[in-house]
């Protein structure tokens, strides 16, 4: 229970990580107001609106998270007799991944752009949905490195469910704050204007973080690390994993 709460902060970490990107965060007024088909001063005014087109953006983009993220646990059950092998290789791409992201090198088949591009806005709130199952499917390559570590880790799962909820908190991390930006699109832009400058020294550090994470699956030690937070978790969030 201790490694899964582990696991589950971790993956919610890395969905808000994704949202702050600099290929995500600078794009989210442009998305927002692609789905509502709405100015920026017409979100203002209906929030609710706004917040439902977001919502099922979300849900679009979760949908192709979590067939992702159970496919990715089916093919580690099938492999189960490899298991000790599987989360070392995977603790060495996600060690890969985080390098990538600190700068350490360039790798082509992760700078090329594989966002979809949609030249129509959509119509009405199923296009809202259509546009998140695009957003999903054609993610940037800022975040494939998170969310390819994510499937990797998704990958050891002991159950095609756990990889589910897995991948479901990852994209609760990226969909809280794009919800929260789509009802208050004024105060997010102000906010944006103030922490852009930090954009370059948040992706060095969520590099750091996912090879924190892969030097952890790597050598077996995950294990003992959620081991030794499961102290200092509250008993009343204990008592409900």
């Amino acid at each position: 229970m201790a490694t899964e709460s582990v696991a589950l902060t971790g993956a919610f970490l890395a969905g808000l990580i994704s949202f702050l990107s600099p290929c995500v965060l600078p794009l989210v007024p442009s998305y927002v107001s692609f789905i509502t088909g709405m100015s920026l001063e017409e979100m203002g005014q209906k929030r609710w609106v706004a917040a439902t087109h977001a919502l099922l953006f979300v849900s679009g983009f979760t949908v192709i998270f979590v067939i992702l993220g159970a496919t990715a646990t089916a093919l580690g059950s099938a492999l189960r007799a490899q298991q000790v092998w599987m989360e070392r290789v995977g603790g060495v791409l996600i060690i890969v991944f985080g390098l990538y992201l600190m700068g350490a090198f360039q790798w082509g088949p992760l700078a090329r752009e594989r966002r979809i591009h949609i030249q129509e806005q959509p119509l009405g709130y199923l296009g809202s949905l259509l546009v998140g199952v695009a957003f999903g499917a054609g993610w940037t390559p800022c975040i494939g490195p998170i969310l390819g570590s994510i499937l990797l880790y998704a990958n050891t799962q002991a159950s095609v469910g756990q990889g589910i909820v897995l991948l479901l908190v990852y994209s609760l991390g990226l969909a809280v704050p794009f919800i929260v930006a789509a009802i208050a699109v004024e105060q997010f832009i102000e906010w944006f204007k103030r922490y852009r400058r930090y954009m370059p020294l948040v992706t060095k550090l969520s590099g750091v973080f996912l090879v924190f994470v892969g030097v952890l699956l790597a050598t077996e030690s995950f294990s003992r690390l959620a081991a030794w937070l499961n102290p200092l978790t509250p008993e009343f969030i204990r008592s409900r994993l």
